[in-house]
């Protein structure tokens, strides 16, 4: 590793270089199509941004980033034009850098040194830059196992944790086989995530990349319905589970039933498959056309709604988030390096919306026809108890209406769906619900079925892109040392 040995690029850069970011397409242009908006800087104005990063002795970002990329060092690199140098040093840690520099939050940049004074260096920016041009240039090609194991193992889920898990194992020499129940592969990725976020082209060029490296996919296969998962238990010589977290929270009021009450997800994953020209899936798409909508949950999920709401020409866009708001402005001497809990406006929610905080949703109401015509609410109030607990009590004779022709819930994710695959495997499940399986000492991410595995969300809950790719890492390097006796995969 560079980052111990030797100086960083520019020791006075942080001194002389303000923070400069990407920066986005206006509103009215981009809420006009699903294509990226994101305008990059140059290869110069990247170079400088690199130089920013300080030789600050201890790197909180690498703690702070979740797949631990060795940050100061592709910074260093970037600012001396060492490209091809810091793509292997990305990739050394990241299988995806084109996800996670487009979708993730970087907490590393909240663990930055530099952000004690709210100018941490551009880490995502600069992380994006190199991959982007990695590809460009075609630096990424197949990495072939020059040397085949003869054992096989089956990977069930293509998100972000199925895809790295399926990738490293296929370095490692062995055949992989990816099963997925959508028609397509990428999981959450594909059709969770908008396309203005995250461009389908980007999945489609790894999965031709993992299908040289020997990986075989196929989708439209539901492991636990159209497949017997004990074939699979046959067939392979170990299973690992890197499905998703896919059990939404529901909000059992009065009215839930009414027509126009959807779930986040099958409102954009409708809305995706339309945009992504799959065949007839006009027939099923969740239209918030000259629509008063109301997105309940104040998390990305709920963003990804409202900046699809506001392309199909939503009347009125409300965003309600029952906590508090937060403040402004975090205190950095209590949270940093962690990840602080201040305002933050997406993207999506600068396109227009309202947001409203400590708001409690009590009723859908609907016509005579059982379409949903608007939603009450009352205002609640948070205070902490002789316990330093939270608790929430409504405020009286706070009751509000809204007009609403649209909601949809992003409340987050319980658990895995345990119908199906897992209650025929029957592993193990922890308190919360998730497959169990603990990620330290022998036998990591080993459920309680020797020969099944299971990384990403479906173990740890919903979570981050970034903790799936990690896990997904991780668990190929488990399965590895469980099928031959040891590994050289990375940790």
């Amino acid at each position: 590793m560079h980052g111990g040995t030797m100086t960083m690029g520019k020791p006075t850069g942080f001194i002389e270089y303000a923070r400069q970011d990407r920066s986005y397409a206006p509103v009215a242009d981009r809420v006009t199509h699903y294509k990226e908006f994101v305008i990059a800087l140059s290869e110069q104005d990247i170079r400088t941004q690199g130089a920013r990063c300080m030789d600050c002795g201890i790197p909180y970002c690498h703690e702070g980033c979740p797949v631990n990329n060795i940050i100061p060092d592709w910074n260093d690199l970037v600012f001396r034009g060492n490209w091809r140098e810091a793509i292997e040093v990305l990739h050394s840690t990241n299988n995806f850098p084109e996800f996670t520099g487009r979708i993730c939050p970087a907490p590393c940049e909240a663990a930055c040194t530099l952000n004690l004074d709210d100018a941490p260096v551009t880490i995502k920016s600069i992380e994006c830059a190199i991959i982007d041009k990695a590809w460009s240039e075609g630096w990424i090609t197949p990495r072939i196992a020059t040397r085949k194991t003869g054992k096989q193992v089956a990977v069930v889920g293509s998100g972000p944790a199925g895809l790295a898990c399926a990738q490293q194992l296929a370095r490692a020499g062995h055949q992989v086989v990816v099963y997925e129940k959508q028609d397509r592969i990428g999981g959450l990725l594909r059709y969770g995530i908008p396309d203005f976020k995250l461009a389908k082209c980007l999945i489609d060029r790894r999965i031709a990349q993992m299908r040289a490296e020997g990986v075989e996919f196929h989708a439209n296969t539901h492991v636990g319905v159209d497949k017997p998962t004990s074939s699979l238990l046959q067939r392979f010589d170990a299973l690992v589970l890197t499905g998703g977290a896919e059990q939404p929270r529901d909000l059992p009021v009065p009215g839930r039933e009414l027509k126009g009450v959807h779930f986040a997800m099958e409102f954009l994953r409708a809305n995706s498959k339309v945009v992504q020209g799959v065949p007839g899936a006009e027939e099923n798409l969740i239209s918030a056309w000259d629509k008063n909508v109301v997105v309940i949950g104040g998390g990305d999920t709920g963003s990804d709604c409202i900046g699809t709401s506001n392309r199909h020409g939503a009347k009125s866009v409300t965003q309600l988030e029952i906590l508090p708001q937060p403040p402004e402005k975090e205190d950095k001497s209590t949270t940093w390096p962690n990840w602080p809990n201040k305002m933050r406006t997406s993207s999506s929610q600068e396109e227009g919306s309202e947001r409203m905080w400590s708001v409690l949703t009590k009723e859908f109401i609907g016509d005579a026809d059982g379409n949903l015509t608007a939603i009450r609410c009352v205002k609640v109030d948070w205070q902490k108890d002789a316990n330093g607990k939270w608790n929430m009590t409504e405020i009286p004779g706070s009751e509000f209406e809204r007009k609403a022709e649209l909601v949809t819930l992003a409340m987050g994710f319980l658990h895995p769906v345990q119908e199906g695959m897992l209650k025929d495997l029957g592993v193990e499940l922890d308190q919360r619900g998730n497959v169990k399986a603990t990620t330290e000492g022998q036998g990591c991410y080993q459920t309680s079925i020797p020969q099944v595995f299971s990384a990403g969300d479906m173990r740890r809950g919903q979570s981050l892109v970034v903790w799936a790719i990690r896990e997904g890492r991780q668990a190929a390097r488990a399965v590895d040392e469980f099928l031959m006796g040891r590994s050289d995969l990375p940790r």
